[in-house]
């Protein structure tokens, strides 16, 4: 059995080996537990028929999981440093591609297109915190042919990502995420299965795309917009909020008489409504953009 990348001892060695430091601009926290990266691989229902896109392999803990058990994999680090180091720890995988990039500068269509012939894939990643939302959202927004994306995320953002409506961690991303995908949660890592431990827990999640029932909406930039604006100031009722931040051209009157049409109270709170409603209400603006 090749000896596993994720242990406090292993993860130790090859820091010191390599005279790796860490960067904080870059979030880095290796996972040193194998029996989550076990766990990962099983919520992302990884098979060898699996086509699968990692972000931040950092020295390669997670990805040597996904090589045992994808098809393929597609490996895209940032940091310079840990290019040489991954070509030393996962190099010899023979269904492993290593890409030294920013993923959020980097084609992915194309790649998709060239590494996998347009087929869909699924992504899985140990995501940094800073950058978590903006990869997420390029991920989704984008429409690449995705069925899934697996990531471990502070488990603060995963509440957000599968809140429900009303509830306090319920908020624009949640819409966004929800728009686009179902979100299923998998399980909580806690600080002590990374180096260096993170101060707060982590949860795994797992974002199933083409399973959800998409609402229809007139404009998708707009309705963005009308839920950005329902958030902006989240104690107001949606009328003043959308009335101060949204730049539409109606008077309160014309948008309490769409809210009565839509059956919505007239007090009603943005933090209240399903992406549903909202496509509703989006759509029934769109005349006053």
């Amino acid at each position: 059995m090749i000896e596993r990348i994720a242990t406090p001892s292993k993860t130790k060695e090859i820091i010191e080996q390599n005279a790796f430091y860490f960067k904080k601009n870059y979030g880095q926290n290796f996972l040193i537990d194998a029996n989550v990266l076990q766990n990962m691989i099983s919520a992302a229902d990884i098979s060898d028929q699996d086509f699968v896109l990692e972000i931040g392999p950092g020295i390669g803990s997670l990805t040597q999981f996904l090589a045992e058990n994808a098809k393929n994999v597609v490996a895209v680090e940032i940091d310079d440093h840990l290019i040489p180091i991954l070509k030393e720890t996962v190099g010899g995988y023979d269904n492993l591609t290593i890409i030294h990039s920013d993923v959020l500068k980097l084609d992915l269509g194309k790649l998709i297109a060239e590494k996998n012939h347009g087929n869909p894939i699924k992504v899985a990643a140990n995501l940094p915190y800073y950058i978590t939302t903006p990869i997420l959202m390029e991920l989704l927004e984008k429409e690449y042919p995705i069925t899934s994306i697996t990531v471990m995320v502070q488990r603060e953002v995963a509440d957000r990502m599968q809140a429900a409506p009303g509830s306090k961690d319920y908020g624009a991303l949640s819409v966004a995420v929800q728009f686009y995908s179902t979100p299923h949660p998998d399980f909580i890592v806690p600080p002590a299965c990374f180096m260096p431990r993170p101060k707060v827990d982590s949860a795994v999640i797992t974002l199933h795309i083409g399973q959800n029932h998409r609402p229809e909406v007139t404009d998708r930039a707009f309705f963005f917009r009308i839920v950005k604006s329902a958030f902006a100031q989240r104690r107001k009722t949606l009328v003043n909020t959308l009335s101060a931040t949204a730049g539409l051209s109606c008077t309160k009157e014309e948008l309490l008489s769409v809210l009565e049409t839509l059956h919505l109270s007239p007090t009603v709170r943005g933090e209240t409504l399903s992406v549903e409603q909202f496509a509703s209400l989006a759509n029934a603006l769109y005349p006053y953009r």
